[in-house]
């Protein structure tokens, strides 16, 4: 399937997949709101085998094909204080 990758400037590691390029209108009004100015990223097939760093493909692909549109939410913060300490747990 042939998808848009938006970013906004709003947060870092947000992203908007939609289907079509600039075809915003499947996007509710008020996500378009607080996402901000669309920023193109790329356009690309989106095949199920693909790999996505921070999302499931599957999941992107029926949210594409039922909703129109995917967005993406940056991963949580490294609590590194945690892992720090979990690494000196396992390392005792």
């Amino acid at each position: 399937m042939l998808c848009s990758i938006y970013k906004t400037n709003k947060k870092e590691g947000m992203y908007l997949f939609i289907s079509r390029r600039e075809d915003f209108s499947q996007v509710p009004e008020t996500l378009l709101s607080m996402f901000g100015q669309p920023k193109l990223v790329v356009t690309m097939n989106l095949l199920a085998t693909r790999t996505l760093q921070f999302a499931d493909t599957k999941k992107v692909l029926e949210n594409l094909t039922t909703a129109g549109f995917y967005l993406q939410m940056p991963p949580p913060p490294v609590n590194h204080l945690d892992e720090y300490k979990k690494w000196r747990d396992e390392n005792k």
